[in-house]
């Protein structure tokens, strides 16, 4: 189990890591295409100025990746605050020397090209070379004076820091969505836990119960003693073996919830009438186990009193893909049991279970008076978990 859990945590870290390398792909070729896409706008093509602009921008990459891979998760996310400025700092430096003298001293400055003069109407503009002269009155436009090696270096620099800031907020991000699906993980191994708890919540005291049942009723009538143990042996493979996947088909719970009361039954006189309702037509479709049984449970150990008359009814339909479990019991206020706090189980740890099964998507309405007690369940049906089994 330990291992499956290793395996799955490490494909989620890889599809996120996956995620990650995709997106910054994508956005790094659409920041190269730029230069290009400007330039082809233009009609005319410099190629020593995109050839430019891609060692500017193949620097910034330097510097994202190397943030991104080394320095953010082994000095910043360490703590290590100080050695992580200064070698950011040392990167920078270093990358933007070598990209700011490149442009500088390796890339030659685009051209200045005479514009087209107008001759006048009817007349098509007349080309001008770069070594013609100019015809009188003509002023060739003024070629603008080539930024200083220092200001490129201020640009590069900032330009630098945004980047590294950019690639920190995007490290952060990968690292709050792999945290979140750990979390998750741990929510979902707490819930197992808890249902696990539940499920064994039922067994002990109600196993001894109807085996003493069982054993009285050898004696009396046979045959009902004989179908009483084939309905315990089916509670106790289910409980042991069905609800180990953390779902169970809806059909195989209201089974479950049928042997349950027939052999609750058992242990009662006619003064406790119990009712079932369930739909005629079960829908193929799969439920987290034991979730309806634990509030029978609770009325069958609140709702019964052997001195007076006692019900229990429980009716389940699906109503607009929900299925809605109404669960009624009578109350005894003369009786050991009459408090309004359920033990054992608990609706508290019902509720919770509800919680993290469902979120929001679910309704737990209690209504609760001198004489009766109401617990209505509305949980969500989900069709796409088709029965399997």
């Amino acid at each position: 189990m330990k291992k499956k859990q290793m395996q799955e945590i490490k494909d989620k870290k890889l599809s996120i890591n996956t995620i990650e390398i995709l997106v910054f792909t994508i956005i790094w070729l659409a920041i190269f295409s730029i230069p290009y896409l400007v330039q082809q706008s233009s009609n005319t093509i410099f190629w020593e100025k995109i050839f430019s602009e891609w060692i500017r921008m193949a620097a910034l990459l330097i510097l994202f990746l190397v943030n991104i891979i080394f320095l953010v998760p082994r000095l910043l996310f360490a703590k290590k605050y100080l050695k992580y400025t200064f070698a950011a700092l040392i990167l920078i430096l270093t990358v933007n020397i070598g990209s700011v003298s490149l442009q500088h001293f390796v890339i030659a400055p685009e051209p200045v090209s005479m514009p087209k003069m107008e001759l006048g109407p009817g007349m098509p503009p007349m080309e001008l070379g770069n070594k013609m002269p100019a015809p009188m009155g003509f002023r060739a436009p003024i070629q603008q004076e080539r930024p200083s090696l220092a200001m490129k270096f201020v640009n590069s620099f900032l330009l630098a820091i945004l980047v590294m800031g950019a690639s920190i907020a995007f490290k952060l991000m990968s690292k709050w969505l792999s945290e979140e699906n750990l979390r998750k993980d741990a929510e979902k191994e707490q819930l197992k836990s808890e249902l696990a708890f539940l499920r064994h919540q039922v067994s002990p005291h109600f196993f001894m119960n109807t085996l003493n049942n069982i054993h009285a009723l050898i004696d009396i009538n046979a045959e009902t003693a004989k179908d009483a143990v084939i309905r315990l042996s089916t509670l106790m493979r289910y409980l042991l073996y069905e609800t180990s996947e953390g779902h169970i088909a809806l059909k195989k719970e209201i089974d479950f919830i049928e042997s349950y009361i027939s052999l609750m039954r058992l242990r009662y006189s006619n003064k406790v009438a119990v009712t079932i309702e369930i739909p005629e037509k079960i829908p193929e479709v799969e439920i987290p186990p034991m979730l309806f049984v634990s509030l029978l449970e609770n009325a069958f150990k609140h709702g019964v009193s052997y001195q007076a008359q006692s019900y229990i009814a429980f009716s389940m339909a699906i109503v607009e893909q929900k299925i809605v479990c109404v669960l009624r019991n009578s109350k005894h206020k003369n009786s050991s049991q009459g408090d309004k706090k359920y033990s054992g189980i608990g609706l508290t740890n019902i509720k919770k279970s509800l919680d993290l099964l469902f979120q929001k998507e679910y309704s737990l309405n209690i209504n609760d008076t001198e004489t009766d007690f109401e617990v209505q369940l509305t949980i969500p049906l989900y069709e796409n978990k088709m029965f399997s089994h």
